[in-house]
């Protein structure tokens, strides 16, 4: 099945589906492995692993090049930041494609004027809503796969104020948006505001340490919202415990068992060992016919 039938699927159900972010292979196998239905690669995390920060250096090639190697390995579908399209509407539409060929389920696409920052940082200019409509319609437009998701996201909230940003996803919305994402409500009334006064599916962004306050995943259910991501929640984690090891290692000179991890051996495992030695095992074995 087509990984973005199956997140039409899931969206469908009577559940807000919850996607965590993933950065590289090893977050999103983990992330599939805890038993989540569905998983999103963050653009900062994408970032952050080619040791760039959330400024817009990444190219359309590297984020697609990372979705790619994802999705790959994934039996979840993968929901993938698109920043700004990369460029125009002629952009947008390469965007689109590009994600599609490499069975990502969907992509969002923002109205940030390029070089683009991460959402919950100061500085954001946005285009014009009639630019952002035009790309929210080539992206639409784009796509060979119906099934295959447009999210249009604003940043609007931030430059332009609330009724903007609801403004903008009701349009992107109306040229065939599938979901929208106003980026970066600044606090619980905001962000119930949204699904109601939008009307349509809506994205929310779960970030921790971000202008956008927390909030229990059955309370944004209750919002009314179809979708949440965690982009940074295990990045910043493993950065956390990067720092812990380190300095432990650093302080005592005494290398430490890793925790919960157990043996080398179930280490490989959990990437596929056994998968792949019954490969080479069937490989070996003769045909019934001899050949």
């Amino acid at each position: 099945m087509r990984a973005a039938h199956q997140l039409r699927q899931l969206l469908a159900g009577p559940d807000m589906v919850v996607a965590p972010g993933a950065y590289d292979c090893i977050s999103a196998r983990v992330i599939e492995q805890a038993g989540f239905k569905c998983a999103y690669m963050t653009g900062s995390g994408t970032s952050a692993a080619r040791g760039y920060p959330d400024l817009g250096l990444v190219t359309m090639s590297e984020m697609v090049e990372n979705a790619a190697a994802i999705a790959r390995m994934l039996t979840i579908p993968l929901v993938a930041d698109a920043d700004t399209g990369y460029g125009n509407e002629l952009n947008v539409h390469r965007t689109v494609r590009e994600f599609e060929a490499r069975n990502v389920a969907g992509i969002h696409i923002e109205d940030q004027v390029a070089p683009k920052r991460c959402g919950h940082l100061d500085g954001k200019e946005v285009v014009s809503r009639s630019e952002f409509e035009i790309k929210i319609r080539a992206a639409v437009q784009a796509r060979t796969d119906p099934d295959f998701l447009i999210i249009a996201r604003t940043d609007a909230r931030a430059v332009l104020g609330l009724d903007e940003a609801i403004e903008r996803a009701k349009t992107a919305l109306d040229v065939g948006a599938d979901m929208v994402f106003v980026e970066a409500t600044e606090n619980l009334g905001e962000m119930a505001q949204v699904p109601r006064r939008v009307g349509g599916p809506c994205l929310l962004n779960i970030a921790a340490g971000g202008k956008t306050p927390l909030v229990p995943l059955k309370d944004a259910q209750a919002m009314g919202y179809r979708l949440a991501i965690l982009p940074g929640m295990l990045l910043r984690n493993a950065i956390a415990t990067f720092d812990e090891v380190l300095e432990d290692l650093a302080k005592t000179g005494v290398p430490k068992p890793v925790r919960n991890m157990g043996s080398i051996a179930a280490g490989h495992q959990r990437f596929g060992t056994d998968a792949w030695n019954e490969i080479r095992v069937r490989a070996a074995m003769p045909s019934p016919t001899g050949r």
